[in-house]
């Protein structure tokens, strides 16, 4: 596969995201092709692709030789992320209508939580997520699971 990206001298997170995504296009896999390659799921791969979570050393050496990286990039997957993202109401309609649904439903999500478990969250640092295709007559369904470890917020 050909480089169709300058290499940078001193690699960033988003250029090695600019590079993951030239080289999947190029290579025409899906997200889940890719996450089978190196041996996790589509959703964290995909966030992690994108600069969103740090990858493990052998994990982003595995990605950087399916999708033909510069070697200095698994370096950088493997390092900690700065988690910030724009604070403004998103405008992609896929991204807005999930904000739209925490909107709409996450002081409710907050209650249930808080009466089956006690005051606390669910992490997102322990936490697993697939999303699947339900057929349905009226329609194809998007089904989203989360699975988040409970913490309780401690009194001292």
């Amino acid at each position: 596969m050909k480089d169709s990206y300058e290499v940078p001298s001193m690699m960033t997170k988003e250029d090695v995201t600019a590079m993951i995504l030239s080289a999947k296009k190029q290579a025409g896999m899906t997200w889940e092709e890719i996450a089978e390659k190196i041996g996790m799921s589509p959703v964290w791969t995909h966030s992690a692709c994108m600069g969103m979570n740090a990858m493990p050393p052998e994990k982003a050496e595995a990605l950087v030789k399916v999708m033909a990286l510069p070697q200095e990039a698994a370096s950088v997957l493997a390092e900690s992320p700065t988690k910030i993202w724009e604070q403004a109401v998103p405008t992609d309609p896929c991204i807005y209508r999930l904000y739209e649904i925490v909107g709409v439903y996450g002081p409710t999500i907050k209650a249930l939580i808080h009466e089956k478990f006690g005051d606390g969250i669910m992490s997102a640092i322990d936490f697993d997520m697939q999303i699947t295709r339900v057929p349905n007559p009226k329609g194809d369904r998007v089904k989203i699971e989360m699975s988040g470890k409970y913490l309780g917020y401690n009194s001292w």
